[in-house]
C-alpha cells in the first residue's frame, strides 16, 4: 500500500510539473531561510551556557543615582566582589573581577598593540570555564605579573602552545610570566580576551587602588551555588552599602544601587551593556520573519493544491466506489505532501550548506560550521516533516470530503468557501509580504538618517594615530605634533584622550548649579590639547576655547556641552561662564560652553559632557588630511612615526570610520532583514503565479469565447488581472497599520530617529502593485494571445 501510495505521488509530481516545481521551490527556499534564522537564533540563545557553571553566576550591576539622572552600569567597583564573598560567605563561594586593559606587548623582536587584554583574579576559573591546555588553573594567576594565554595568542607570540615558564614585555618594560596557556574563548561569551593578567600586577603598575570604592571600573561575577540565596543577597544589597559606603560619598549625594544579575540574562541586557550585547529585538524580529516566510510557503503549497481539487475528484471518486476509506485517502495525500516537504528539505540542506558562509558573513560572527553541527540536520529534518503533515492537513480534508453521485456525474466544482479561503491566503501572503517591504524601508532609512546626520564635529579626512597613551609619546607631544604637522598633505594635528565614538570615561564633578551650590553631576570627560577644538570644529556658544595666553587653562579650566548646562538649570550659555567647576582632584571654573556633538551612537542621547586640557591623559592624535593623495600622505606620516615613536608600531584609522563601527549591527540587521523580506515576497510572487496560472487554465474556453467576440488582449488582461490586484489592495490596507507599530515599537531603541512618512507606505504599496502586476500579467499576456480557435478546441 505504501509503495503504491509513493507511486502515485511521484506520479502527480511528474505530470503536473510546473505547479510541482512551485510547491517544492516555495518550500525549499521558505525552509532554507527559517534554517539559517533558526541556526542563528539558537547561536545567540547559547551564549555563556558552554560555562559548567552557568545557572550559578551572577554579574554586579550598579545604578548611580545623583539629583538630575540615574546611571545604569553593568560595572561595580573593585572592592566589592570580594566584600560580598567576606560578608556572605553562606551565598557567595566565589568572586572574581575583570578589568579591562590594553599595553604594547613585546615578544623578542616583535611588536603588537593588543587591546584586548584583562586583568582578572585567580578565582575567575573556579567561576568560568575555560580549558587549560598547559598551566594550572589553582596557580596560574596566583602572583604579580602572571599572565594566561589563549592558544591562538600563545601561537602568535612563539609559535606553539607549550609556552608555560617563558616571558612578554608590557609597553617594552614591564616583564609578565606565561603560566598558563586556554583553548580560545568561545565565540558565544559575553565577553573575550586574548591575555588575562593577575589583579595583583594593577598596582605595581599604578593602573588603580584595589580598595578604592567610588571607581566603578570593573565587571564582577559572583558564584551563588543556590538560586535562592540569590534572592536573599539582593535583600540584603542595600545593608551592605550602608556599612561599606563612605561618609564623603554620602556627602556628594549619591545614592547606590547594587543588583545581582544572572548569566543567562547579561548577553541581552542592552539597558546596562556588556563587553558583547546581543538584541532580544533583533532575536524576535528574525524569529517573526522565520515564521512569516515559512506560513508564505505553505499558503502556496495549501492554495495550489485546493485550488487544483477538481483535478483529483474523479480520483477520489472512483478510489471510494472501489472501497476506499476516508482515513486512508487522507493518508494518502498527507504522505504526498510530507514527500513534497521533504524533496524540499533535501534541496534546503544543500542551499543551507552552500549559503552558510554568507550568512556568517552578513551575520557578523561564525554562527555555525553548517547544519550539520550539533545535530542541526535531525532538528530540521523535523521541522520539515511537521511542516508537511500541518501543510497537508487542510488539502487532505477538502480531497477526502467530495461526494461520490457528484463527482462521478461531473457536476463537481470549487466550493465558495474554498474560493474564499484561497482568496484570504493570498491576502494574508501579501499582508505579510507589504509589512516586510515597509519594515526594510524604514530601517534603512534610519540608517541613512543617522549616517547622514551632522555630528556636530568635522569627521573627514581625520586620521586617528593611536599610541594608547604611551607616556614617552606624551612627554613629547608637542614636539611628535609639529613634526607631523610638518608633512606634506597635513592641515593640523591635535591630541585627546578619545575620539568621537570610540568611547571615554564618565567622571563624578561638583559643578555650581543655578541656585549657587554645587550639585553633584557624572560627566563625559575628554581630555584634549589646544588645537583640539579648532581642529574637529566644535561650535563656542559661549565664553572662550582653550589658549596657552592662559596659564591656568592647563589646571583650572573646564568647557562644557550644552546638555550639561540644561541639566546644571542655566537657561543661557553665559549664565554657566565662571562657574565653579571641581572634578578629580582638580578645581577650577567653566570658561566656555560648546554646542551639543554626538560623540556616541544617534542611538543615544547626548550626556552632560565636559572637556579639559591634560597633557597626561592623551591617547590619540588626530591628523587632518588634505583631501589630494592621502595614501601618500599616511605613508609619510609613517615613515615620520617611526623616526619619532620607534618604540611604537604606527596604528592608524580613519574618524569617520571608526564613528559609523557604532552601526555595524544595524547595518547587519538591515541586510538580513533585506533578503528575508526579498525571499518571502519571492516565494508569495510563486504562490501567485501558480493561481494565476491555474485561473487562467480554467478560465481557457471563456477567454477563447471573449476573442471570438471581439475582446482586446488589454481587455482580457485586465479582466484576468484585477482580481488579483483586488487581493493586493485589501493586503495593502491591513498591512499598513501592522507596519506602522512595528517599525514605531522598533524605532524607539534609537534616542534620534526618523518619523514614518506617508511616502514610506506609498512606496509600499506602488512596488507591492508592480510586482504582483508584472506576476500576473506573464500568464495573462500569454492566454490573452493565445490562439481562440486553440483555445475552443482544447475544451
Amino acid at each position: 500500500m505504501i509503495k503504491n501510495y509513493l507511486k502515485i505521488a511521484f506520479r502527480n509530481l511528474w505530470r503536473h510539473k510546473g505547479f510541482s516545481f512551485i510547491n517544492v521551490a516555495g518550500l525549499a527556499v521558505g525552509m532554507t531561510a527559517c534554517f539559517l534564522i533558526f541556526i542563528y537564533v539558537k547561536f545567540e540563545l547559547s551564549y555563556d551556557k558552554f560555562n559548567q557553571n552557568f545557572n550559578q553566576v551572577y554579574r554586579l550591576n550598579t545604578d548611580i543615582k545623583s539629583p538630575n539622572e540615574v546611571l545604569h552600569w553593568s560595572s561595580a567597583s573593585a572592592p566589592m566582589g570580594p566584600a560580598l564573598q567576606q560578608d556572605y560567605p553562606e551565598m557567595v563561594k566565589a568572586n572574581a573581577r575583570v578589568f579591562g586593559a590594553g599595553f604594547l606587548v613585546v615578544s623578542g623582536d616583535k611588536k603588537f598593540q593588543e587591546n584586548n587584554i584583562s586583568f582578572t583574579d585567580p578565582t575567575l576559573f573556579d567561576i568560568f570555564t575555560f580549558p587549560f591546555i598547559h598551566g594550572d588553573p589553582k596557580t596560574a594567576l596566583s602572583a604579580p605579573f602572571d599572565a594566561v594565554l589563549t592558544e591562538t595568542m600563545a601561537k602568535k607570540y612563539f609559535g606553539s602552545t607549550n609556552v608555560v615558564g617563558k616571558s612578554l614585555l608590557l609597553d617594552g618594560k614591564h616583564p609578565v610570566n606565561i603560566t598558563g596557556v586556554i583553548k580560545d574563548v568561545p565565540l558565544n561569551s559575553h565577553f573575550n580576551f586574548d591575555m588575562l593578567i593577575s589583579t595583583s600586577t594593577m598596582e605595581p603598575l599604578k593602573l588603580i587602588r584595589m580598595a578604592e570604592w567610588g571607581n566603578f571600573s570593573n565587571y564582577t561575577y559572583l558564584l551563588i551555588p543556590n538560586p535562592a540565596d540569590a534572592a536573599r543577597l539582593q535583600a540584603r544589597l542595600p545593608d551592605f552599602l550602608r556599612k561599606h559606603i563612605t561618609e564623603d560619598q554620602r556627602r556628594r549625594g549619591y545614592n547606590y544601587e547594587l543588583f545581582v544579575e544572572p548569566l543567562k540574562d547579561v548577553y541581552m541586557d542592552t539597558f546596562r551593556g556588556a563587553p558583547v550585547n546581543g538584541s532580544r529585538t533583533n532575536i524576535y524580529t528574525f524569529s517573526i520573519v522565520a515564521v512569516f516566510i515559512l506560513l508564505i510557503a505553505c499558503i502556496n503549497f495549501v492554495n495550489l493544491t485546493t485550488a487544483r481539487a477538481s483535478e483529483r475528484a474523479k480520483e477520489v471518486g472512483i478510489r471510494k466506489v472501489i472501497g476506499a476509506f476516508k482515513q486512508q485517502l487522507a493518508m494518502q495525500f498527507l504522505g504526498e505532501s510530507v514527500i513534497i516537504s521533504l524533496v524540499a528539505f533535501v534541496i534546503a540542506v544543500v542551499l543551507s550548506i552552500l549559503l552558510m558562509p554568507l550568512f556568517n558573513l552578513l551575520a557578523g560572527k561564525v554562527v555555525s560550521q553548517g547544519i550539520f553541527e550539533q545535530g542541526y540536520v535531525f532538528i530540521l529534518f523535523g521541522i520539515s516533516v511537521a511542516i508537511g503533515f500541518l501543510a497537508g492537513i487542510y488539502p487532505s480534508m477538502v480531497l477526502t470530503s467530495f461526494s461520490i453521485t457528484s463527482v462521478l456525474k461531473g457536476r463537481f466544482s470549487s466550493s465558495v468557501k474554498g474560493i474564499i479561503l484561497r482568496k484570504g491566503l493570498v491576502v494574508l501572503q501579501f499582508t505579510i509580504s507589504i509589512v516586510l517591504i515597509v519594515g526594510t524601508l524604514v530601517v534603512y532609512h534610519q540608517l541613512n538618517y543617522m549616517r547622514s546626520q551632522s555630528l556636530g564635529f568635522r569627521k573627514d579626512q581625520m586620521a586617528v594615530l593611536d599610541f594608547s597613551g604611551d607616556s614617552v609619546v606624551q612627554s613629547q607631544a608637542q614636539t611628535i605634533k609639529n613634526e607631523l604637522g610638518q608633512t606634506q598633505g597635513v592641515v593640523s594635528v591635535s591630541g585627546s584622550s578619545t575620539t568621537p565614538g570610540n568611547g571615554n570615561p564618565v567622571g563624578y564633578a561638583e559643578v555650581e548649579s543655578r541656585a549657587g551650590n554645587l550639585m553633584p553631576i557624572n560627566m563625559n570627560l575628554y581630555d584634549v590639547d589646544y588645537d583640539f577644538i579648532p581642529q574637529y570644529g566644535l561650535q563656542v556658544l559661549a565664553g572662550r576655547t582653550f589658549s596657552t595666553s592662559f596659564p591656568t587653562d592647563s589646571t583650572k579650566a573646564f568647557i562644557i556641552n550644552e546638555t550639561a548646562l540644561k541639566n546644571l538649570g542655566y537657561v543661557h550659555p553665559l549664565d554657566a561662564i565662571g562657574k565653579k567647576f571641581n572634578q578629580w582632584g582638580r578645581q577650577g571654573q567653566i570658561i566656555g560652553v560648546v554646542k551639543d556633538f554626538h560623540f556616541q551612537s544617534l542611538a543615544e542621547d547626548i550626556k552632560p559632557m565636559d572637556i579639559r586640557i591634560n597633557p597626561q591623559g592623551i591617547n590619540v592624535f588626530t591628523v587632518r588630511i588634505k583631501g589630494g593623495d592621502i595614501p601618500e600622505t599616511i605613508a609619510a606620516l609613517e615613515a615620520k612615526w617611526k623616526t619619532l615613536v620607534p618604540q611604537r608600531p604606527f596604528s592608524y584609522t580613519f574618524l569617520d570610520a571608526n564613528f559609523n563601527k557604532q552601526y555595524l549591527t544595524e547595518d547587519r540587521f538591515g541586510k538580513l532583514f533585506l533578503y528575508f523580506a526579498f525571499l518571502a515576497i519571492m516565494i508569495s510572487c510563486l504562490g501567485l503565479l501558480g493561481l494565476a496560472s491555474y485561473s487562467t487554465l480554467q478560465r481557457t474556453r471563456e477567454i477563447g469565447i471573449r476573442k471570438v467576440l471581439g475582446a482586446s488582449v488589454p481587455g482580457i488582461v485586465n479582466m484576468l488581472s484585477k482580481e488579483f490586484l483586488l487581493l493586493v489592495g485589501i493586503a495593502a490596507l491591513i498591512a499598513f497599520p501592522i507596519a506602522w507599530y512595528g517599525m514605531n515599537v522598533w524605532l524607539k531603541d534609537f534616542a534620534f530617529r526618523i518619523d514614518i512618512g506617508w511616502w514610506v507606505f506609498a512606496v509600499a504599496g506602488v512596488l507591492s502593485f508592480v510586482i504582483a502586476i508584472l506576476t500576473v500579467s506573464f500568464q495573462a499576456i500569454r492566454a490573452a494571445l493565445m490562439n481562440p480557435v486553440m483555445s475552443l478546441r482544447s475544451e
